[in-house]
C-alpha cells in the first residue's frame, strides 16, 4: 500500500458543501472500485481547493482506465462542482500494510478477510498477497456489493475478536458457520467471480473454536461433505481446501 495525497483545485466558484459533496462521492467512488483502501479520507480546504489524505494498492492505482462507470461519471461531476482534475502526490509506502500481488495474472484467487486488513479481500493463490480488485474488471460495474460484505465480515470479526466482547457467541457463529447469512453471501460471490473470470476463487470458512478438537482435523468439506485435509498446511494457514467446492478453512485455532 501507499500513503497518498489527491489534490482538488478550485477552478470556478462553488460553496464548500457542492464541493464535499462532489469529493466523497469520487472517493466513495474509487472505494468500491478498490482504487482506494479503508472507509477514511481526512480531507482539508487549503487556499486553492481541497487535499485528500488516503490510502492506495500502488502507485498506479488511480488511474482513470481503471475507473468503473460510475466512477468515471463521479470524475466528470467534480467539474460541475468547480473542481479541476485530482492530482495524485504519493507520500511513500506504507510499512504496515501488505504488499501488493506482483502476479500480472493470478491463475487463482482466495477470498479472505480478517478485521485488520484494508487490503483487498482477493489475494493471489500463488503468493498469498492482494490482489487489487480494479485489475479484475474495467468499467462497467464496481465491487460495491464485494466490498460491503467486507465491511460487516470485518465488523463482526473485530467484535469476536476483542477480549471484553459484546455477543461473541453470535459474531463467531456468522463467522464459522457455512450457512449463514454473512458466509452465504461471500460465497456467491465467490462462485460468481469464479465463473465471471474463468480461474478457481477459493472461499475461506473461518474456524476459531471447535466442540471436540478430537475430530476438528477430520471435518468434512462444509460444501459436499468430502475429505479436504491436506497434507501440508496451504500458506501456512489453510489446512483444508476443497478444489471442487472451492473452500479453503483452518484447523480451530483454540485446537492448535
Amino acid at each position: 500500500m501507499w500513503v497518498a495525497e489527491l489534490r482538488f483545485t478550485l477552478i470556478a466558484d462553488t460553496s464548500l458543501s457542492r464541493a464535499e459533496q462532489a469529493i466523497r462521492h469520487y472517493l466513495e467512488c474509487l472505494i468500491f472500485q478498490g482504487q482506494m483502501l479503508g472507509r477514511e479520507f481526512p480531507t482539508y480546504q487549503t487556499e486553492d481547493g481541497f487535499i485528500s489524505r488516503l490510502l492506495v494498492p500502488e502507485p498506479e492505482a488511480l488511474q482513470q482506465h481503471w475507473h468503473s462507470q460510475r466512477g468515471a461519471d463521479a470524475l466528470e461531476q467534480l467539474a460541475q462542482a468547480g473542481l479541476g482534475y485530482p492530482q495524485l502526490r504519493l507520500l511513500g509506502q506504507d510499512l504496515m500494510a501488505n504488499h501488493t500481488d506482483p502476479c500480472a495474472e493470478p491463475e487463482a484467487l482466495i477470498q479472505f478477510c480478517s478485521f485488520s486488513a484494508m487490503n483487498s479481500v482477493l489475494y493471489c493463490a500463488e503468493h498469498f498477497a492482494p490482489v487489487p480488485l480494479y485489475r479484475l474488471r474495467q468499467g462497467g460495474d464496481d465491487f460495491e456489493a464485494l466490498i460491503r460484505w467486507q465491511l460487516q465480515y470485518q465488523a463482526l470479526d473485530e467484535i469476536q475478536m476483542q477480549q471484553d466482547r459484546v455477543l461473541p457467541r453470535q459474531a463467531e457463529l456468522s463467522l464459522q458457520q457455512f450457512g449463514s447469512a454473512l458466509n452465504k453471501m461471500g460465497y456467491q460471490q465467490a462462485r460468481a467471480l469464479s465463473a465471471e473470470l474463468g480461474k478457481p476463487v477459493y472461499y475461506y470458512l473461518y474456524s476459531g473454536s471447535s466442540h471436540d478438537c478430537a475430530l476438528e482435523a477430520e471435518k468434512p468439506c462444509p460444501g459436499c461433505g468430502g475429505q479436504w485435509r491436506l497434507e501440508q498446511p496451504w500458506h501456512q494457514l489453510f489446512d483444508f481446501r476443497c478444489d471442487r467446492c472451492q473452500l479453503v478453512s483452518n484447523i480451530a485455532f483454540d485446537c492448535s
